[in-house]
């Protein structure tokens, strides 16, 4: 049996990986419905309480190494969550965490009324000694976690203005697919072209017109002309460029985005 409660810092959680993972759901949808369930919490003046029972903490995805957000939970914070989940088989999944809560909170307070005094203040000792541990570790993560979107920071920004449109399309669609998948590449594009248009102060599709106006005056073939798409239009003119450039690297830079 995989496990659905652990204990931290003294204390029995359990983690939106964890849910996701026995609920059948994505982590993304699990940390939608956290949010969701935090939002109330802050409007009816519980935001004391959400402190109390969810933890917000990253975890390394085994796969491509990079952090990602999580939430650790105790048992309150996992009912309110869990509340919405009414299927049998979710039902039946409550159930046992929190048949798994009841048990992990009995084998603590066995385990420690067990103890000695001495032991028992040797105990809290160790406890205090080892949530410092703990952030000092978490905090490392983080630090490194920083330099790891700051060294991919910089690798977007020295993007060479003369060899642009590969990467442009590679960050567009991996923004894309950030914001659902592949079909977001239409909306991304578009977007990335109406701010070039605002800062810019310019027509995209003028320009693009105009394009194809020369090249059938100069009697280009109707395949190329019909071909020319905005972006011939930006490359044409190297102010554009330069301002579509550093668009295109402020929103991978916002959707934490990975050069490759």
């Amino acid at each position: 049996m995989t496990q659905l409660v652990f204990i931290r810092e003294g204390q029995a959680v359990t983690d939106s990986l964890t849910v996701a993972r026995e609920f059948g759901k994505d982590h993304d949808h699990v940390m939608r419905d956290i949010r969701q369930q935090l939002k109330k919490l802050q409007e009816a003046d519980e935001t004391e309480w959400s402190v109390a029972n969810f933890g917000e903490a990253q975890y390394q995805h085994p796969q491509n190494k990079q952090w990602y957000p999580k939430f650790d939970m105790t048992e309150d914070a996992f009912a309110i969550v869990a509340m919405s989940y009414t299927t049998p088989e979710a039902m039946k999944m409550k159930v046992k965490f929190i048949t798994e809560f009841k048990r992990m909170r009995n084998e603590l307070t066995i385990n420690t009324q067990a103890l000695s005094p001495e032991l028992q203040m040797f105990n809290q000792m160790f406890q205090a000694v080892a949530k410092v541990e703990l952030e000092n570790s978490q905090l490392k993560n983080d630090v490194n976690a920083v330099k790891q979107q700051l060294d991919n920071q910089a690798e977007i920004l020295a993007l060479n203005p003369t060899e642009w449109r590969k990467k442009v399309r590679s960050l567009l669609n991996k923004i894309a697919q950030k914001r659902g998948g592949h079909d977001a590449y239409s909306e991304v594009n578009s977007e990335s072209y109406e701010l070039l248009e605002q800062r810019g102060n310019c027509k995209l599709g003028i320009r693009q017109e105009n394009i194809k106006k020369r090249m059938a005056l100069e009697g280009a073939a109707k395949s190329k002309i019909n071909a020319i798409s905005k972006l011939e239009a930006i490359a044409e003119d190297s102010r554009l460029t330069e301002i579509y450039l550093a668009i295109v690297k402020e929103m991978a830079i916002k959707h934490s985005v990975k050069v490759d």
